[in-house]
C-alpha cells in the first residue's frame, strides 16, 4: 500500500513525483527536530535556486520551524546552523498548529473546557450617544 498511496495521495508525506524530483535534482541541505529534511537545487522562475521540505508525517505548513521558513523563503540565505545566531535559552521550541486536536488551546469559558467563565467585574460601562 506504500507505493500506492504515495502515488495518489498528497496530504500525507510526499508523492512519488516529489520523490522522484528530490532524487534526482535535489541536494539534502539539513533536517529539523520535528524530522522534516530539506532540500535545494534547479533554479526557479525568479533564478533563485529552488528549496523545499519532504515532511517527517502529515504535510503541514505549521511544521516548519521559524528557522527553516526563513531559509526556505530565501529570508536566509544559509542553513539555520550557518546563517544564524544560536536560539537564546528562554526561546521555546516550535510547535505544530494544534487547532481541532486534544492540544489545542481551550481559554477560560469556552465550551470543550467546561463552558465556565470569570464572572464579569462591573468595571465597563458601554458608551451611550446621550451620554456625552
Amino acid at each position: 500500500m506504500g507505493l500506492l498511496k504515495s502515488i495518489f495521495t498528497w496530504w500525507d508525506g510526499a508523492t512519488i513525483g516529489t520523490r522522484l524530483f528530490t532524487s534526482r535534482a535535489g541536494k539534502k541541505i539539513g533536517s529539523d527536530g520535528l524530522g522534516n529534511v530539506y532540500f535545494e537545487g534547479g533554479v526557479g522562475i525568479d533564478g533563485r535556486p529552488r528549496r523545499w521540505v519532504i515532511y517527517a508525517g502529515p504535510n503541514d505548513a505549521s511544521r516548519v520551524p521559524p528557522e527553516w521558513h526563513a531559509w526556505l523563503h530565501h529570508y536566509a540565505d544559509g542553513p539555520p546552523d550557518q546563517s544564524l545566531p544560536p536560539p537564546r535559552g528562554w526561546e521555546a521550541p516550535a510547535r505544530a498548529n494544534m487547532t481541532g486536536t486534544r492540544e489545542a488551546y481551550r481559554p477560560a469559558g469556552a465550551l470543550e473546557a467546561g463552558g465556565v467563565r470569570a464572572a464579569a467585574t462591573g468595571d465597563y460601562e458601554a458608551w451611550s450617544p446621550d451620554a456625552a
